[in-house]
């Protein structure tokens, strides 16, 4: 095969788990092909200044150093090699990878322990350890320019190059800082848990060069962790959605464990549950199996009321981490006659289509004849699909024989449904009279309802049909009226106008919200499980009158 190269693999029998790695990364690049570095390259492409996102030379220094490589670049390399040796589920496949990565970091800090950096390893290679003669780069026919635009946009790739000694010794540096950032992590966890910290220092004390970050950790709390003056993200771990039923979880365990002076150890010969699976749940802010937590109740005897608390944040942690996972699993790129052919047969002429559920791959919306009022409520930040939404709203009631008003003050998707049949009027200017809304209002009866979509409704807050709009609300069961609105999370103070009364029948879609305050729009109470979640257009979270919210994906 012409022009295939074989890349060697690095000796790594003392550290088995990374070994497993790397030779999963070769047997992938071998299922794919055998690209080369820089056919690997290009599938990763460019980013927006027009940089190679990961150079050749990064891409051979993870499949032939000895080092961990680094998680993103990993990630990147296994997506294009799993797209290119056909593999079915490329996001498995990286996930797979992820986890032996993290197994491999396991590994690399536990044989830290026991193997802290030498003397000898630190002073640049004095046993005469030879560098490499020549570099990747300065291999014959490399284009210098290219080479320049990749030391400029991964200049640490570079830096792992150990082109002289100075650069061997930096490396070791720079393991040694990550250990001690790892021991500073640690005894912060550990601080409330004297006889398990004293046992934890005692461990560091061994490491000579350790010792006076061991007795300086035992005299006070350490602060974070920091590499070269920026906070290190080295350590952390992922944004939790149950962050604060977490947070209310473990302070309450640790308060009860500590007033009775209850070690780890203790706890866990007394609960049945292992001292390990204790202090991981502490240090990486888990949610501990619930027959933990009633087993803490019982060997604390904790009181009924606290005993309920703790169990019902456990519940609420729970629920909150299963939205998660449920969001996560919402799906991609579905059209609306997709989403169409999911609904109830016997849903009513009054139902519109607000998003579809992920695994039970149903859609989902409300029935505007029924629950407290005739609204609802479609919010979130810019861009992140509203107007799709009331699109698919208002294409789901005109299907089944439905008029609807459209209202478009600013430029939107829904003024171009203004020629469909069914569509009574299309309002696009900035203000909003009584009298043209009512004319056409006037035909509306219970057996004949007429629904009204309003996109970027607070251009029209103050409009001259406020009032008009209001009543909708207040006697559209009476008068075959309903009323649906988009609106801007955080556009203007909430209850304005005749918007006030759109929320008080409690249901709507929040688009990827960003504030709490965002739930008033929809009458529901929102948390750290559904704010703050990066902007992604179509994905949200439906609340249907019941108190619950449920993570669909908008179709279009």
């Amino acid at each position: 095969m012409v022009g295939v190269q074989s890349w060697r693999q690095p000796d790594l029998h003392e550290r088995p788990v990374l070994k497993k790695l790397n030779e999963g990364l070769h047997d992938l690049r071998l299922d794919a092909g055998l690209p080369s570095a820089r056919s690997i390259r290009d599938r990763i492409g460019r980013d927006a200044q027009d940089y190679w996102i990961v150079n050749h030379q990064a891409v051979l220094d993870t499949f032939q150093k000895s080092d961990l490589p680094r998680l993103g670049r990993l990630e990147l390399i296994v997506t294009v090699l799993s797209e290119d040796a056909g593999r079915n589920d490329t996001t498995a496949e990286v996930q797979r990878f992820k986890d032996l990565w993290k197994q491999a970091y396991d590994e690399m800090v536990a044989q830290a322990y026991v193997q802290p950096p030498t003397e000898s390893l630190a002073s640049g290679g004095d046993d005469g350890t030879k560098a490499p003669a020549k570099s990747a780069q300065e291999q014959p026919g490399q284009d210098a320019g290219e080479t320049r635009r990749q030391a400029a946009q991964d200049p640490l790739a570079d830096a792992e190059k150990p082109s002289n000694n100075d650069h061997a010794a930096a490396s070791v540096n720079y393991a040694e800082e990550s250990l001690k950032g790892l021991i500073i992590n640690a005894a912060q966890a550990l601080w409330y848990d004297k006889d398990a910290l004293s046992v934890f220092l005692g461990v560091v004390r061994r490491s000579e060069g350790f010792v006076r970050l061991a007795d300086a950790a035992a005299e006070r709390r350490p602060a974070n962790a920091t590499f070269y003056g920026v906070k290190s993200r080295e350590f952390e771990v992922d944004h939790t959605p149950a962050r604060h039923e977490l947070v209310l979880l473990h302070r309450l365990l640790n308060k009860r464990r500590t007033k009775l002076s209850m070690t780890f150890t203790a706890l866990g010969q007394q609960t049945g549950v292992s001292s390990d699976d204790w202090i991981r749940w502490y240090t990486h802010d888990e949610l501990p199996r619930r027959e933990a937590i009633v087993a803490f109740s019982h060997v604390t005897h904790l009181p009924l009321e606290d005993h309920a608390l703790l169990l019902g944040l456990w519940d609420a942690a729970h629920e909150a981490l299963d939205a998660k996972r449920r969001f996560e699993a919402l799906p991609t790129g579905i059209s609306f006659d997709e989403a169409w052919s999911m609904r109830d047969p016997t849903t009513p002429k009054s139902w519109a289509l607000a998003g579809v559920a992920g695994e039970e791959r149903r859609a989902c919306g409300p029935d505007l004849t029924t629950g407290i009022a005739p609204a609802f409520t479609v919010a979130g930040p810019p861009r992140s699909g509203r107007s799709t939404v009331l699109v698919n709203i208002a294409r789901s009631l005109i299907a089944v024989g439905t008029r609807v008003v459209l209202a478009a003050p600013e430029s939107s998707p829904v003024r171009e449904l203004a020629d469909q049949n069914g569509v009574v009027a299309c309002f696009v200017r900035d203000g909003l009279r009584p009298e043209e809304l009512e004319e056409t209002l006037s035909s509306a009866s219970p057996e004949r309802p007429v629904v009204v979509v309003i996109d970027d409704a607070d251009a029209l807050a103050k409009c001259e049909a406020g009032r008009l709009l209001e009543g909708l609300v207040q006697h559209g069961f009476e008068e075959g009226t309903a009323l649906v609105v988009g609106r801007r999370e955080g556009k203007i103070p909430f209850g304005s106008g005749w918007l006030k009364q759109t929320q008080k029948a409690h249901r709507g879609l929040l688009l990827s919200p960003q504030e709490r305050t965002a739930g008033n729009l929809i009458g529901v109470r929102i948390g750290d499980s559904v704010i703050g979640w990066p902007i992604v257009p179509g994905r949200g979270w439906l609340h249907l009158g019941d108190g619950k919210i449920l993570p669909v994906a908008v179709p279009g």
